[in-house]
């Protein structure tokens, strides 16, 4: 009898034990796509930087893909087509809300999940173009970003809302096939909308003498940022970029991870717990160094739409949301 007794008790704990291991990689078993970005933008550095970090890969499979950048995340991340993605917050925003241009649908499955980095607009010329202002580039041939890109969406709002976005030559390109084309003499102009220093511009750098244009300036005059008010002002440093030796004012938008509103709750609030220690704050320091805007406290910086659910209950644990 007292054997019997013993046995379901094993059988018991056998089979709890199998129950807390499938729990456990439970997980692990789900493959989650995050979407990142092209070629030599910080949108793929993000994703390759959680893709391989130990602790993620130990319990989670997140497979970094590569897309056309922020607006075609919105897209692929709402549709479910990736569970992750990097996308601007000023793009979240006016997709949940049916304000992209050309483009009234509503993206209401994309929810943040926390605030990466700011995102600045570059404007790159030769420093003897006789280029110091945006208009100047009317009648100039311009790398404006791939298409479906965050920062093709926001070379376009802004050269818009300048009158000279159908008065250039537009040249939509990824920033290192951009950067090559302006060492070619192929293009007057490229612009980024990506942090610094953008290894583009680096690479630009090295076989042309360059300038950046003060968009802070431009966009100031032209009332860009009161109708715009999810971009803040900044400045880039002198000696950024060899040669240019003095700041440049300029403005920037939020880059956010969000997640597809149907990813579990406990999943984002778990990669939100290992990504946000020190550890893996380092680790994402390490693959980039603009990362080192990724704290505790800047967690919800710039996030002007909803929190993915796991997300809140992370960041008002951590007393970031009251």
């Amino acid at each position: 009898m007292q054997t019997i007794t013993l046995h379901r008790v094993l059988a018991g704990l056998c089979f709890l034990a199998l129950c807390l291991t499938l729990s456990v990689n439970a997980n692990a078993a789900k493959r989650y796509v995050f979407s990142g970005g092209p070629a030599g933008g910080t949108f793929q550095v993000v994703a390759n930087a959680v893709q391989v970090y130990g602790p993620v890969k130990k319990e989670f499979k997140v497979r970094a893909q590569s897309s056309a950048g922020s607006v075609e995340n919105l897209r692929k991340v709402n549709k479910g087509r990736a569970h992750f993605g990097v996308v601007y917050s000023g793009h979240t925003f006016l997709g949940r809300n049916g304000r992209l241009k050309n483009d009234t649908r509503k993206y209401e499955d994309v929810l943040a999940v926390s605030f990466l980095y700011g995102a600045p607009a570059q404007l790159i010329v030769r420093a003897n173009s006789g280029i110091t202002s945006t208009k100047d580039l009317v009648g100039k041939k311009v790398g404006v970003g791939n298409a479906g890109s965050g920062a093709f969406a926001n070379c376009e709002l802004f050269f818009t809302h300048l009158g000279i976005w159908d008065k250039i030559e537009r040249n939509a390109m990824g920033y290192n096939d951009a950067a090559s084309a302006f060492g070619n003499k192929q293009l007057d102009a490229f612009w980024l909308f990506t942090a610094f220093p953008s290894g583009a511009v680096l690479m630009a750098a090295q076989t042309n003498d360059i300038a950046m244009v003060d968009l802070g300036r431009d966009a100031k005059q032209s009332g860009f940022l009161d109708q715009y008010p999810y971009m803040s002002k900044l400045t880039i440093p002198a000696g950024t970029y060899r040669g240019v030796d003095t700041d440049t004012p300029s403005f920037q938008d939020g880059a956010l991870w969000v997640a597809n509103s149907k990813v579990p709750d406990d999943v984002v609030y778990r990669l939100l717990s290992l990504i946000y220690t020190d550890e893996g704050l380092a680790h994402m320091v390490s693959q980039k160094k603009t990362f080192k805007a990724m704290t505790v406290a800047n967690g919800v910086n710039g996030i002007v739409t909803p929190l993915h659910p796991g997300a809140e209950r992370f960041w008002r644990e951590k007393g970031v949301l009251k």
